[in-house]
């Protein structure tokens, strides 16, 4: 490989919230399980970012000089150059807007097209950062559940119930559909079809369709991802696409993120809030850093890295096959999905208790809106990953135990 993976990166003592953040109420670690302790929670990648961008990063900070600083058009270019030739999305210029991170552009574009009280449809279970940023909006969250489909090797996968879509789209009080694509924790990279169906179902209903892309580069080998533009001949006509190259890239401290919105009457009431929220500025790197990552270089580092995270994805598969825990296919992202519903257990104590016994740290599936699982970030060195692994594998053999001798 070009690039090197499995260098092993002490974030500790660096303000990293994934390694230094707080821990969960109810876990107290001392500083030496604290010091031995693998997080394999928040979507934050433990590699080191591509050596292109590290490269721009250290001849700005050479500059010396770092004050206000504007977006280039350079910037708006590399972005347009990057959909058009690996994705085969061609974006205007003018259909682009910027803002600090694709959470906070969730948020102004909810405030920005919907109305006081209205409905955000989400197919759950889904990102956490959706149902706060519905209800700091004053909007009201409704479910669309995604169906669990078994496969015949004891995965599981999802589909869109279009059934349920379609009925909560008739409701003129749903204005808006927050879409995940990629979907994150379901892993599923949604195909053409799947949603070309999403678009003619908002599309007779008049819902707008708000897809957060963030996690776009991240697909499994053999895998495409399908931009919700391109689903359908009138592509962007009633939707607004966000993404980002911070998640697949590992950039997400350099705070820089896209708004694609062709009509002109919703991106400028978006563009009002975005200012309205002073959330318009931008740091002298974060532009930088993804004009770097969008480049041949970028390219070729992101290919690897998703060979490595499919290599990991069947680590963590081989060490729970055979045990009574269910692992989601995985088509996108880097983040595992897997059914503890056998320990009879919440997904919370779950988490607590593999953080305080095992010293490891995954996310309790409660908060994507689904008890039944843990979400186990994949994006680390193989090495780290083994350890964390074979710890998960241990603990939840170890409760499942203790749940069978009750």
């Amino acid at each position: 490989m070009e690039f090197d993976f499995e260098q092993l990166t002490d974030r500790r003592r660096s303000a990293c919230y994934k390694w230094d953040g707080p821990l969960p109420e109810g876990v107290s670690l001392t500083e030496e399980e604290r010091a031995r302790m693998i997080p394999l929670w928040v979507a934050d990648m433990d590699f080191k970012a591509a050596p292109c961008i590290i490269e721009a990063l250290r001849r700005r900070v050479e500059h010396g000089v770092f004050g206000y600083t504007c977006i280039p058009e350079s910037y708006y270019e590399a972005v347009i150059r990057w959909f058009s030739g690996r994705h085969g999305f061609v974006v205007r210029r003018e259909w682009m807007l910027y803002t600090i991170g694709v959470v906070p552009a969730v948020s102004a574009v909810l405030k920005a097209l919907s109305e006081p009280g209205g409905g955000v449809i989400i197919q759950t279970p889904v990102y956490n950062a959706f149902f706060s940023c519905i209800r700091n909006c004053g909007l009201q969250a409704v479910p669309s559940p995604l169906i669990r489909v078994q496969r015949p090797d004891g995965r599981f996968t999802y589909e869109m119930d279009f059934e349920d879509l379609e009925r909560r789209c008739a409701d003129p009080a749903n204005r808006i559909l927050l879409l995940c694509n990629p979907h994150n924790p379901a892993g599923r990279v949604w195909t053409a079809a799947e949603l070309a169906r999403v678009a003619e179902i908002t599309r007779r209903h008049g819902t707008i369709v708000v897809s957060d892309e963030i996690h776009c580069e991240l697909v499994r080998p053999g895998t495409r991802y399908t931009p919700f533009a391109c689903a359908s001949p009138e592509g962007l006509e009633e939707a607004v696409l966000l993404n980002s190259p911070s998640k697949s890239f590992n950039t997400a401290g350099l705070q820089m993120a896209n708004v694609i919105c062709p009509d002109a009457e919703w991106r400028a009431r978006i563009d009002r809030v975005i200012n309205d929220w002073e959330i318009c500025e931008s740091n002298p790197f974060g532009y930088l850093a993804h004009e770097a990552a969008y480049t041949p270089e970028g390219a070729r580092w992101l290919d690897e890295l998703n060979t490595v995270i499919w290599h990991n994805y069947d680590l963590l598969c081989s060490r729970l096959r055979g045990l009574p825990f269910p692992v989601c296919e995985l088509e996108g992202t880097y983040l595992a999905w897997v059914d503890i519903s056998t320990l009879g257990l919440s997904s919370a104590e779950v988490e607590r208790e593999l953080l305080q016994h095992e010293l490891v740290w995954v996310n309790a599936g409660q908060m994507y809106g689904d008890d039944r699982f843990i979400r186990i970030n994949l994006a680390c060195p193989s090495s780290l990953l083994t350890e964390g692994v074979d710890r998960v594998a241990d603990g939840l053999v170890r409760l499942y135990d203790s749940y069978r001798a009750k």
